[in-house]
């Protein structure tokens, strides 16, 4: 175990990496704790409030992403202080994505079904970010040669090439797929040669003439959200918790 950490995460410079994500990851799961308990009323726990203005927990995460971040920049990718400021920026991060959808609302929606958004995100971020901890390159640069690494034009074809995957994945209304198809374009691919959602940009543009694929994607889109969405759902809750019944009706 010491000889692959050396060898695959500390020569090659991504132990600060490996810090981020693990701070990140144990933010998240202990910010989650804490406001359950908080919600059930237990534990020592209690909100933070100043003049009457109820902090919540993304701005001490901003700070801490900014200063995290900063230093990161300035100390490099090897020694105590890019390690330091991995940690700091995963603890930011952490709290940052925590509250993802009070910033995408503008609105408190911590406990609410639009704050399943933040969940999402948050498990997003983390795969993300340890595919290319695995050795994942944006775009598939790494399944490229030395050779190929070193010819400019293969590099840019490669990335273009990969970059209009993932942006056709997202017109056919696949976010997630796009989002993973940067790192892995194997799924861009998947996703490209699958029927696109309903009401995606490309069934809007490619199925207006075709009534029988237009009906095929609404069936299959149906389907699978069928079929996903109670076990998405029980996975969120047990993550982060049952949003409130009030605020959902809402």
């Amino acid at each position: 175990m010491g000889h692959w950490l050396q060898r695959n995460i500390i020569e090659p410079g991504k132990l600060p990496l490996l810090l981020a994500l693990t701070s990140f990851v144990v933010t998240f799961l202990v910010t989650r704790v804490v406001t359950r308990l908080i919600r059930a009323g237990k534990g020592p726990f209690g909100n933070i409030s100043s003049g009457g203005v109820h902090i919540h927990h993304v701005v001490p995460g901003v700070v801490l992403s900014v200063v995290g971040g900063f230093g990161a920049v300035g100390s490099g990718r090897h020694g105590f202080g890019a390690a330091v400021c991995a940690v700091i920026f995963g603890i930011g991060a952490g709290l940052v994505l925590d509250e993802f959808a009070l910033i995408l609302h503008l609105d408190d929606v911590y406990w609410s079904e639009e704050g399943r958004k933040s969940v999402e995100v948050v498990v997003l971020t983390a795969a993300l970010v340890g595919l290319v901890l695995s050795g994942f390159s944006p775009f598939g640069v790494n399944d490229m040669t030395q050779e190929e690494l070193r010819d400019r034009a293969n590099v840019i074809s490669t990335v273009a090439l990969n970059f209009l995957f993932a942006l056709a994945v997202l017109m056919k209304g696949k976010p997630r797929m796009a989002i993973f198809s940067v790192i892995v374009p194997f799924v861009g691919l998947i996703g490209l040669v699958r029927l696109a959602r309903p009401g995606s940009p490309w069934a809007r543009r490619f199925y207006r003439r075709r009534p029988r694929a237009r009906a095929k994607a609404t069936l299959r889109a149906y389907h699978r959200d069928r079929r996903w969405a109670g076990p998405r759902r029980r996975l969120q809750d047990l993550i982060g918790g049952k949003p409130d019944p009030v605020a959902a009706r809402r």
